[in-house]
C-alpha cells in the first residue's frame, strides 16, 4: 500500500503565535551514495521562490551523489516543481504529468517526482491518487530536506510515496544549493505569508511568515560576494515583512538592507513587496543607492478601494499613491513595476477605470497583468462573479495598452545614456550577441565577447523599444 501523508489546506491556513522552529540541515551519511550512477532533471514552474526551491532540490541530490542533466530523456529521476498561483499554471502541469506517462512506458526505470505549491492542495493530490498512478513521489514545500529519505524508501518498497506537510513551517538553514546561475543568486530571507489576500492560495501552500536570522543572511551574501557573484536577489512572499516575527524591533528589512549595503557585492535586489509593509524608513535606506538597485516591484492588484477591500489588501488607493510619491521623491531615478488583477468578482467598469488611472498616476514601467483566476478554498472563490470572461479579456487588453505605453516610456528615458549592464546571457543562435540587465532591470541586447560574461560594463543605449533596449559597450 502507498505511503501517504496527505495535505490539509484548512490546517495549513491556521496560525499560532509560536515562533517558527529553526534547525540546521544534516544529511544522514547513509544517503551520501544514494545517487551514485543516477541522473536527475528538474523542470520549474512559477515564481522565484520555486526557482530557489529547485536549486535546493538540486543541491540535495548532488550531495547524495546524483548528477544533474539538462535533457529530460537522459534522467533516471524527473522532478516537476509546480506553481498553484493560477488555474492555467495548474492545467499546464496536469498536461505535463499526462505526457510523462509515455516517457515512463518507454523508459521503465524512470521515476517521477512532483513537488511544489500544487502538491499542498488536497484536490491535486486526490487527482494524482486517482488518475496519475505513475507519479512515484509527491512532496510539498515544507519538507524538501526529506527528499533523500523518500527516494531511499521508494528504492526499498517500490510504492508510491506521498509526503506533504501542512503546518506553519520551519526555517532550515544550510540546505545545500546548486545555483543555476553563475553571476546571480537567490537568497531566501523570509518564508511564508500571513496576508491572506482573498484570491491567493500562497498562505496555505507556503505556511506562515518566518524570518531567517539577520546574521545568517548577511553571512550568506558575504560568501556569495567572495565567490564572485555580481547580484543577489532577496526573496520572500512578503519580503518587506522581514523580521516582524522575530520579536526584535531592531531587526527589520530596512536594517538588513543597511547591513548588505556595506558588503562588496555589486547589486542587491528584492522581491516581492507588499505595500502595507513598505515603510518610509525602507525607502530612505534604498535612497542610499550604491549596491541597492533603483528598481522596485510593488504589486497594487487594483486601483479601486472597493476591490482592494474585497481582496483584503489592507491599504487604500490613496495610501499606495502616497507611498509611490515618496519613493519618487527620494529615488528620482527609480523604475516601478507592479502586479494587477482584472475581472475580480463584482469588479465594475468604474472600478476598472480607477485601475487604469492609477497605472498612469504611478508611472509604472511594467506590470504583470492577469485575469482573475479562482483558487480552491480561498474566500474570493466563494464570491458571486458577475464579470463575463469576454469582459475580463477585454479589460486585460485595455489595461495592457496602458501598461505597454509605460514600458516604452520607461525605456525611452535611457536612450543615448550610458548605463552599467551585467552581461549574463548569450544568444543560442549568434555567438556575438549577448544580453544583460541595467540597475533599473531593463534588458539590453548587445554585441559582446565571451570574456565579458559576468562583468558589469558601461553600455551606451542606442535604441529603445517597448520590451527591450539595444546598446554598445563603451570600451
Amino acid at each position: 500500500m502507498a505511503d501517504q501523508h496527505l495535505p490539509d489546506l484548512i490546517k495549513a491556513g491556521k496560525r499560532t503565535k509560536k515562533p517558527a522552529i529553526k534547525r540546521e540541515f544534516k544529511l544522514d551519511p547513509a544517503f551520501l551514495s544514494l545517487g551514485k550512477g543516477r541522473r536527475f532533471f528538474i523542470k520549474t514552474h512559477g515564481c522565484q521562490a520555486n526557482e530557489a526551491d529547485s536549486e535546493m532540490i538540486a543541491g540535495l541530490l548532488i550531495m547524495c551523489g546524483f548528477t544533474q542533466v539538462d535533457i529530460l530523456e537522459d534522467a533516471d529521476f524527473v522532478i516537476i516543481n509546480t506553481c498553484a498561483i493560477r488555474e492555467n499554471a495548474e492545467n499546464k502541469v496536469y498536461g505535463e504529468i499526462g505526457r510523462l506517462k509515455d516517457l515512463k512506458r518507454s523508459h521503465k526505470n524512470v521515476k517521477l517526482i512532483m513537488a511544489g505549491c500544487m502538491m499542498q492542495e488536497e484536490s491535486v493530490v486526490d487527482r494524482i491518487l486517482k488518475t496519475f498512478k505513475h507519479v512515484d513521489i509527491v512532496i510539498g514545500t515544507h519538507n524538501i530536506d526529506k527528499l533523500p529519505e523518500m527516494i531511499a524508501s521508494l528504492d526499498e518498497n517500490h510504492a508510491q510515496r506521498i509526503e506533504v506537510e501542512s503546518g506553519e513551517g520551519e526555517v532550515i538553514e544550510h540546505i545545500p544549493v546548486a545555483r543555476s546561475h553563475r553571476y546571480k543568486a537567490w537568497v531566501n530571507i523570509i518564508y511564508g505569508c500571513d496576508e491572506f489576500c482573498t484570491y491567493c492560495v500562497v498562505p496555505y501552500t507556503r505556511g506562515k511568515e518566518r524570518s531567517r536570522q539577520l546574521d545568517a543572511i548577511v553571512d550568506e551574501v558575504r560568501n556569495l560576494a567572495i565567490e564572485g557573484y555580481q547580484e543577489v536577489t532577496l526573496l520572500g512572499q512578503n519580503v518587506n515583512a522581514y523580521g516582524q516575527d522575530l520579536g526584535d524591533a531592531k531587526v527589520t528589512f530596512a536594517e538588513l538592507l543597511r547591513r548588505l549595503h556595506e558588503l562588496p557585492i555589486p547589486r542587491i535586489r528584492f522581491t516581492t513587496s507588499h505595500p502595507k509593509d513598505f515603510s518610509k524608513e525602507l525607502v530612505d535606506v534604498l535612497a542610499l543607492g550604491g549596491n541597492l538597485m533603483p528598481y522596485i516591484h510593488l504589486p497594487v492588484q487594483s486601483g479601486s478601494n472597493r476591490i482592494l477591500k474585497a481582496m483584503n489588501r489592507k491599504y487604500t488607493r490613496e495610501q499606495y499613491l502616497e507611498l509611490v510619491d515618496y519613493i519618487y521623491q527620494k529615488i528620482p531615478t527609480v523604475s516601478l513595476t507592479t502586479d494587477i488583477i482584472v475581472g475580480f468578482p463584482q469588479e465594475t467598469e468604474n472600478d476598472f477605470q480607477e485601475t487604469l488611472s492609477l497605472v498612469e498616476e504611478a508611472r509604472f514601467e511594467g506590470a504583470y497583468t492577469f485575469v482573475y483566476s479562482p483558487r480552491p478554498n480561498t474566500p474570493a472563490a466563494r464570491l458571486y462573479d458577475d464579470v463575463t470572461q469576454d469582459e475580463k479579456k477585454a479589460r486585460l487588453y485595455r489595461l495592457n495598452e496602458v501598461v505597454n505605453a509605460g514600458y516604452k516610456t520607461g525605456n525611452v528615458r535611457f536612450l543615448d545614456s550610458i548605463v552599467d549592464v551585467l552581461i549574463e546571457g548569450k544568444s543560442k543562435t549568434d555567438p556575438n550577441h549577448f544580453s544583460g540587465y541595467t540597475p533599473n532591470q531593463k534588458i539590453v541586447n548587445l554585441v559582446a565577447e565571451e570574456s565579458d560574461l559576468g562583468r558589469i560594463l558601461p553600455v551606451k543605449i542606442t535604441k529603445a523599444m517597448t520590451w527591450s533596449l539595444k546598446g554598445e559597450i563603451v570600451r
